[in-house]
């Protein structure tokens, strides 16, 4: 596992790494920002500081091995925190550096609290990077040429990621891509296709190269309680008690007297 991230690591320092890790910094700002509590987490890829614009309290990175920086080393599929205990964790790219990215997935859902959020970051195989990786990971196999992206893990596909949040309880609210320049090795290369990235956005919006998103833990059947302060309003029809109605015999009786004698 470690092997892996530092493979991700090195790739970030390319042109290449150092463009999606610009996209990813920018939405990840703009996203943690508005989110409130009092207990954020982040796990893995401490070269990118996720919760950095965010105003919680108590802000950890959790990491699989020591790393300067990290609060908390841990498996990601065994958290050491209590069920329903934080109100946001970020994974930038931690579901593909896991073995086993469902129990990651499931973790995450045990501790947060309801209404809260997980932000996800996943490099999209369904994308002309992806493409490239995949015609790499082959040659290589046949003994030449070298890969483009890291090998570390599964790349997980946008849609199959819904999916699996879905059937945990989770509603995605943010859900975009990025990085829509062609898989080029030099920085000048890429710099001259930037136009790609406002293209990309309005004419294959799902084929960016990277992925982002938010979705927030909903937690079904809840039902509100009345205040126990609001009874219930006495109807006018309601029937007289036993001591009114003699009360009012009484009443009756002295008139029906005094009418007499009158």
């Amino acid at each position: 596992m470690s092997d892996q991230i530092i493979g991700l690591h090195d790739w970030f320092a390319t042109p290449p790494g150092r463009y999606l890790l610009a996209w990813e910094r920018a939405q990840l700002d703009l996203a943690v920002a508005d989110i409130f509590g009092f207990h954020a987490l982040q796990l893995g890829l401490p070269g990118l500081d996720a919760l950095a614009a965010n105003r919680m309290q108590h802000r950890w990175l959790a990491t699989h091995s020591p790393t300067p920086g990290a609060a908390i080393v841990t498996d990601f599929s065994a958290l050491p925190f209590p069920a329903s205990s934080l109100d946001l964790v970020v994974l930038p790219h931690s579901l593909e550096l896991t073995s086993d990215p469902h129990t990651t997935l499931r973790e995450v859902e045990r501790v947060l609290v309801p209404e809260g959020r997980v932000v996800i970051c996943g490099l999209n195989p369904a994308s002309l990077w992806g493409l490239r990786q995949r015609r790499a990971h082959l040659y290589h196999r046949l003994g030449f040429g070298h890969m483009f992206l890291p090998e570390a893990g599964e790349f997980i596909g946008y849609w199959r990621l819904r999916d699996w949040l879905r059937l945990l309880g989770f509603e995605v609210e943010i859900g975009r891509f990025g990085c829509y320049r062609p898989a080029l090795s030099i920085d000048k290369w890429l710099q001259r296709f930037e136009w790609m990235d406002r293209a990309g956005e309005r004419w294959w919006p799902i084929l960016g190269a990277v992925y982002f998103l938010v979705a927030v833990k909903r937690v079904r059947g809840m039902t509100l309680l009345n205040p126990t302060w609001n009874t219930p309003r006495v109807l006018a029809t309601a029937p007289v008690s036993v001591a009114n109605s003699v009360i009012l015999t009484r009443a009756e009786a002295l008139n029906d007297k005094n009418n007499l004698e009158f």
